[in-house]
């Protein structure tokens, strides 16, 4: 293709429709028919990215190869292409008016005056248009986040407008995310709301190509003529998106729906072969017809909240198909975790996955979840603050330091076993500055971690500021934690296991990140394999 062609995707009425889904599976199934295909995210708040966000706030922060702290739609981005995303795939307002007032700063604009139009507008036109013209991908998706009629999404509407026309006839289409409700009352289906979110998206300039409408029935032949007449599109672009018992169904519910043939002519471009998903459809079946079902605790402190461990949740999708298994993750509390309940809390569970997380609220609880799986042989499986936990238990209560901690929590402790690391000591801002990326590993041999891996060098993602303190490494390995991945360059401990237990392993870094539907993450696989063992006995 000499042309990269766009689409854009934007959402009416409300929010949650899951605009992020549809345009993975859009993009899925482009993908499958041998289009080069990538997603980008633009979000209007003004966070610079999601990094020093409240998880409460937006959910899970979702990490890429290179550094880049960007919304968790991203993770589906991944999870549904098996592609890696990039800084360039995540854009917020804060960021665009940053690189303006920059610019500003620099004398870019030779004096004159800096407006939303047409200085804000060219800047999100050029990052829409960077990974396009990059060669790399035949179609660019663009997610619009918010609703159409928000102030915040204002300036990205007419960049869309004004992006459309520039491209010029069959290179840019504008696909609308809309709900069709239904009134219980009435006993039906109701269109007006999509009727009057279209009516907004006119009055910016824009006219739908596609209307996609989320609803909880079916929607009849004559309601979906109505759609099109009313909101002057053909009735083979009113597409309906179904409610579906898991977010991978998705994919084969456009496929019936024709989405992809519908947008392939709007950009002229050939249908090329039939979509190819049988590795996508053999997933399907095994999720849908387990053989196994276990009980896994996740142990956070987020836990009201299920988008803050949206990657793990998914993780345990993916390992859990893997292994023909039901994966029951049961959420508890940290907080309401003690030596006194931690029988009654975790009784019953096949294995225990502490979760990552920042502060010290909840963190004598995941200590003792940690001490739980250790003396009672249960699977554990530890993710960044997870490990520091079983580092810290670990010298409490087999090494016998009694107050051994972590700085983050108590700087006074006279064993912090888990240090503040050494470049970020004098780093003031919070935003970007952690440990961001993906980081080598080099793995032992004959360790857990490599029967995982099955190779002696690994790369995974980060996100933390503080480390197993390399002074206690040595000690703590003598008394049977053995530091069984390290990094090559700064010799920072990346994975901790024990000997003489059926699954015990704790990592610094986010390995939830990386697993896909069509490579789900060695680590969680083998921590559900050996749930489904532990059951057995």
């Amino acid at each position: 293709m000499n042309q990269t062609k766009y689409i854009f995707v934007t959402g009416g009425v409300t929010s949650s429709l899951g605009k992020g889904i549809i345009a993975a599976s859009l993009a899925k199934l482009l993908q499958a028919r041998g289009y080069r295909t990538t997603i980008q995210k633009f979000d209007p708040y003004i966070n610079v990215d999601p990094g020093t966000l409240n998880p409460y706030e937006h959910g899970e922060c979702y990490v890429t190869d290179d550094g880049a702290e960007t919304d968790l739609d991203l993770g589906h981005y991944e999870r549904f292409l098996n592609v890696p995303t990039s800084q360039a795939n995540n854009v917020t307002t804060g960021r665009i008016y940053l690189s303006v007032i920059e610019k500003e700063r620099r004398g870019e604009f030779l004096g004159k005056t800096v407006q939303v139009v047409p200085h804000i507008t060219n800047e999100i036109k050029d990052r829409m248009q960077l990974l396009g013209k990059s060669g790399d991908y035949d179609i660019v998706i663009t997610e619009i986040g918010g609703t159409v009629g928000d102030i915040e999404s204002l300036p990205y509407i007419e960049s869309v407008r004004q992006l459309v026309w520039e491209l010029g006839e069959h290179n840019g289409i504008v696909i609308h995310l809309t709900l069709v409700p239904y009134l219980a009352a009435a006993g039906e289906l109701k269109t007006k709301p999509t009727q009057h979110s279209v009516k907004t998206l006119m009055e910016s300039g824009i006219k739908a190509d596609i209307l996609v409408c989320r609803t909880e029935h079916e929607i009849s032949e004559e309601l979906r003529n109505k759609l099109a007449l009313f909101c002057n599109v053909k009735r083979e672009a009113v597409i309906q998106s179904i409610d579906a018992s898991t977010i991978y169904e998705v994919p084969n519910l456009m496929l019936e729906e024709g989405l992809d043939v519908v947008a392939l002519k709007k950009l002229d471009l050939p249908k090329k072969a039939a979509p190819d998903l049988k590795n996508w459809n053999t997933f399907l079946r095994r999720l849908k017809h387990p053989k196994h079902t276990v009980n896994i605790g996740l142990i956070g402190k987020y836990v009201e909240m299920q988008d803050c461990y949206k990657s793990i949740l998914e993780a345990f999708i993916h390992s859990g198909a893997a292994n023909e298994t039901k994966v029951n993750v049961i959420s508890i509390h940290s907080e309401h975790i003690d030596a006194t309940n931690i029988n009654e809390k975790l009784a019953g569970l096949d294995g225990i996955l502490v979760a990552p997380g920042f502060g010290e609220r909840g963190i004598e609880g995941k200590i003792e979840a940690v001490r739980y799986a250790r003396e009672n042989k249960v699977p554990f499986f530890g993710i960044c603050l997870g490990m520091q936990m079983a580092v810290i238990e670990y010298s409490r209560n087999i090494v016998g330091y009694a107050d051994a901690n972590s700085t983050e929590m108590n700087e006074q402790t006279s064993h912090p076993v888990v240090n503040l690391m050494e470049e970020q000591k004098n780093i003031t801002d919070k935003g970007g500055t952690m440990r961001l990326g993906a980081w080598k590993c080099d793995i032992k041999q004959d360790s857990l971690a490599y029967k995982i891996y099955g190779k002696e060098t690994i790369s995974e993602r980060h996100r933390h500021r503080y480390e197993y303190n390399s002074n206690y490494v040595a000690q703590l390995q003598n008394a049977g934690l053995i530091a069984s991945g390290v990094n090559p360059d700064t010799g920072l401990v990346e994975i901790i296991e024990i000997e003489d237990h059926p699954f015990f392993i704790g990592v610094q870094y986010h390995p939830e990140y990386k697993s896909t539907v069509a490579n789900p993450h060695p680590i969680f696989v083998n921590f559900v394999a050996a749930a489904v063992q532990a059951k057995k006995k």
